[in-house]
């Protein structure tokens, strides 16, 4: 595809006046929004400062906290952004990294959706019992930042979306502006300074030097007062000075030094608030019917035990003694039920050890329990087959067994059986189809069916039984179709 021509002089100087820049959220997708994606985290920081500096965005419902404009706070906030790849980033990622607050992160990355620079790609969801789920986005190019400096795009592919588009060209005019886009896009942002930070010291060295004593600033011009001398009285006592070289070295000491808050190991100790939601936190991770519940909840409900130094294992041995429910509905709820007046029940270290050890000892029982039950189940399933233990059952099964095997009844000769049906088969006479038939089913009676299956195989069943008889072969049969089956074994008690 060739790309279109460069537009002329007056093209360029024309004026292009530009709407209001706001994106409703029906066209906040990849799928729905007019823009292109930026090819890297550096282009797409160029329109980030172009929406800056223009003014174009105005945001449509009245807010009556949070940003009002595109300020540069979410130019911060579209740093963090233009770094990551797949942009995929969580809340607390962006809060860790800017310093703002929750709602302020999420203010403005709504200012960057509205804007058409960012598109959902996939939207974050929170499951019940499961972690959320962070948004993903695409970083998009408005349509009105490539107009105000006339890039010029082509679809090279025209089976390809609309946001695939790739530039293929810059009015002279933009080009300017383009530059000077790209330097600020190199720079970072940086949080800006507290306006008090700076007056404090001036303000402490001012009010010192009027009370007649020398401060070691790092900030200031290190100096004596003309007024502070060998004969100068104070009607607070003489007051000796340390010498003027080891305040500008720094080496003075203060006579009250500020004690350290942290710990030996580097860590602060934690307050009452944070025990609370360190408890809070330990038992949404331990506890299966609470996860998903909000950890401040948690640690409001809590609090008791918290403050009264109970640990995680402590409140676990207390709701095993006092009974945990099999449904749930509202975790912090029940929650909230179960721990009523436990620090007055284990107001001591040795109640609640005591606690922590009985529930223990109850895991450990439990958990042989399903070893028994899982172990049982696989002898039941793989094993050999168990005889019934109940007489009643036993004496049916054995009736059931002498009334299958028992040998019928023959109307002929003692030790033969009338065999008309089978009379002059394959020219056997009817004396060794009888010994034949007395042979298989001694041999079924301890459950050997391969004499019959053996014919059944080379002559057919029709012709089996006329030589063995159709009950011998249907008996015979359905043993065998029985010890393909692994519920099912045969053998000798």
């Amino acid at each position: 595809m060739v790309p279109a021509p460069r537009p002329s002089v007056d093209d360029v100087d024309a004026v292009v006046v530009l709407p209001v820049l706001f994106v409703p959220e029906a066209s906040q997708w990849l799928s729905t929004s007019a823009g292109r994606i930026a090819g890297a985290g550096y282009s797409w920081m160029q329109a980030v400062h172009w929406v800056a500096e223009s003014g174009l965005y105005k945001p449509r419902r009245h807010r009556s906290h949070g940003p009002r404009s595109f300020g540069p706070t979410t130019v911060r906030v579209a740093q963090e952004l233009a770094q990551l790849s797949p942009c995929r980033p969580s809340i607390d990622y962006l809060v860790r990294r800017t310093g703002l607050s929750e709602r302020s992160v999420q203010n403005h990355l709504q200012i960057l959706r509205e804007t058409g620079l960012l598109a959902y790609i996939v939207k974050g969801t929170r499951v019940s019992g499961g972690p959320a789920q962070a948004s993903e986005f695409a970083r998009m190019i408005p349509t009105e930042f490539d107009t105000a400096l006339g890039i010029r795009t082509v679809q090279r592919d025209e089976d390809a979306p609309a946001y695939t588009r790739a530039v293929s060209g810059i009015a002279e005019g933009g080009r300017e502006l383009m530059a000077k886009l790209a330097r600020k896009a190199s720079r970072k942002v940086r949080k800006p300074r507290s306006k008090m930070s700076s007056k404090a010291p001036a303000k402490a060295s001012v009010r010192g030097a009027e009370q007649g004593v020398v401060t070691a600033v790092s900030n200031e011009v290190r100096c004596t007062p003309m007024q502070v001398g060998t004969s100068a009285s104070s009607t607070a006592g003489d007051t000796s000075f340390p010498p003027e070289r080891k305040l500008a070295s720094g080496d003075a000491k203060s006579p009250t030094p500020k004690k350290s808050k942290a710990k030996a190991g580097g860590r602060r100790q934690l307050n009452v608030v944070g025990r609370r939601f360190q408890l809070a936190r330990e038992l949404t991770q331990e506890l299966d019917w609470l996860r998903g519940c909000s950890v401040a909840r948690i640690a409001w409900v809590a609090r008791g035990v918290a403050d009264a130094g109970w640990t995680v294992s402590d409140v676990r041995g207390w709701l095993h003694l006092r009974g945990e429910a099999a449904r749930v509905r509202r975790g912090s709820g029940l929650l909230a039920a179960l721990l009523a007046g436990a620090e007055t029940v284990l107001n001591t270290p040795v109640k609640r050890a005591d606690a922590v050890e009985q529930w223990r000892g109850a895991q450990e029982a439990a958990r042989r329990h399903r070893i028994q039950q899982v172990r049982a189940r696989t002898e039941r399933y793989e094993g050999d087959w168990d005889a019934p233990t109940s007489r009643a059952v036993q004496r049916q099964v054995d009736e059931a067994f002498a009334a299958s095997f028992r040998p019928k009844p023959r109307a002929a000769a003692p030790d033969t059986e009338a065999l008309p049906e089978v009379s002059g088969v394959g020219g056997l006479e009817d004396d060794v189809v009888a010994e034949a038939r007395a042979e298989a089913r001694q041999r079924l009676m301890v459950g050997d069916t391969s004499l019959i299956t053996v014919a059944v195989d080379a002559m057919g069943r029709e012709t089996a039984e006329q030589l063995y008889g159709a009950d011998l072969v249907r008996r015979a049969l359905q043993l065998a179709s029985g010890a393909r089956s692994s519920l099912m074994t045969y053998g000798r008690r």
